[in-house]
């Protein structure tokens, strides 16, 4: 693509019917009932949030100390600003709706965090061993309480997005984008009181707190993140199919994994070095491996479907190239931005990609109602922002 001369434009027919571009017959479907909004979902989790602050706030006061708060406070930031970054390149593909993902981080940072407080007692109260010692209930609570209880805590946040705002939950790169921002928010509240915890007991000295800010926020800032996001991995590809009692079975499978990475790290004691270097940093690098292997999947899918527009006429093959593929959406934005007109690229892209995934959510028999509305207002909006970019 050069800078000098537009794609050549979509041979198009604009007279014809979006619905009638394919054959794509489908079954009766029986009346869904209603489900509530995303408003009603973003105010149930604000609630959720309030009461959950209302736990969690005293609770840091009482096992830091004021200082020791605003220490851990301002420390957690920087694994917290480490694991976001990471997300938003994750997500950059099909951005997921920013509410959405506030609405998990805060999941995450007090609703799973006040969860998992109420819930510690009770579970080591039901399971704990009988007449155990100090170190055999610590161990227990590292290794068995706090895998089962934390990530069912973190997982039912990735489970309500799941079954409430399944139009934005489209496959396995979606629920890890979820998941990881549930775990940062969940982290982010747990280095607090670590951070907070080493700087009230340092007794003027840092040398504890840098010790632990180096093993928690530097070396291991990813921890819950992977753990967390294996259970959404699990729930997305339980999404390309969509089926509620899917969903159910793919979070119990999903646990599994998660739980069972959480009781590793926790269990490495004395051998943590040598476990970080042999098991750790290989899980992450097959965890980068996955992801990207997955992000390439998403690229395929997206060229796939905007093909099927290609051959209706609505795109042109050059235009599937750019707008589905990672080195053509370069030359692309590239290519706009030698004329001024980056931001119309970019938006050209994002809309072409919800178009892509809106027919993929209607071939795989979700999101049915209101598709062919949905669908004409993406490519109307298409081809308004393909003449705003190549005007003269």
């Amino acid at each position: 693509m050069t800078s000098n001369a537009p794609w050549p434009p979509p041979a198009g027919r604009p007279g014809l019917p979006p619905q009638v571009l394919w054959d794509m017959p489908a079954p009766p479907q029986p009346p869904r009932p209603r489900k509530p909004g995303l408003t009603a979902l973003l105010l149930a989790g604000g609630v959720l949030v309030l009461a959950g602050l209302a736990l969690v706030v005293p609770f840091l006061l009482s096992s830091t100390g004021t200082g020791g708060l605003a220490i851990g406070f301002v420390l957690s930031l920087v694994p917290l600003a480490i694991v976001l970054g990471t997300v938003a390149f994750v997500d950059r593909w099909e951005p997921e709706p920013k509410r959405l993902l506030a609405f998990a981080l805060a999941w995450g940072s007090v609703v799973a965090v006040a969860t998992t407080t109420l819930a510690q007692p009770v579970f080591m109260a039901v399971f704990a061993p009988m007449n155990a010692d100090r170190d055999a209930t610590l161990s227990f609570l590292a290794t068995v309480e706090a895998p089962f209880v934390e990530e069912v805590s973190k997982g039912i946040g990735l489970l309500v997005l799941f079954l409430a705002a399944r139009k934005y939950f489209d496959g396995p790169v979606d629920g890890i984008v979820y998941g990881m921002t549930i775990a940062a928010g969940f982290a982010f509240t747990e280095n607090i009181l670590y951070f907070g915890r080493a700087f009230a007991n340092g007794g003027g000295s840092a040398s504890g707190l840098v010790v632990v800010f180096m093993l928690r926020g530097i070396l291991s800032p990813f921890t819950h993140a992977m753990f967390t996001g294996t259970l959404g991995a699990a729930l997305g590809f339980a999404a390309r199919r969509w089926n509620a009692g899917l969903g159910i079975v793919a979070f119990v499978v999903g646990l599994i994994p998660a739980m069972f990475l959480h009781h590793l790290w926790n269990s490495s004691g004395d051998s943590f070095f040598f476990l970080y270097v042999a098991v750790q940093i290989p899980l992450f690098c097959v965890a980068v491996a996955g992801i990207y292997l997955l992000r390439r999947a998403d690229a395929r899918l997206t060229h796939r479907r905007l093909t099927e527009y290609a051959v209706a006429g609505w795109f042109t093959p050059l235009e599937v190239d750019m707008l589905a593929t990672p080195r053509g959406r370069r030359a692309g934005i590239r290519w706009a931005a030698s004329r001024g007109r980056a931001p119309a690229m970019r938006q050209f892209i994002r809309v072409a990609t919800e178009l892509a995934y809106s027919r993929q959510r209607a071939v795989s028999g979700r999101d049915l109602a209101g598709y062919a509305l949905a669908e004409k207002g993406y490519l109307d909006e298409a081809g308004r922002l393909r003449q705003a970019i190549v005007a003269p």
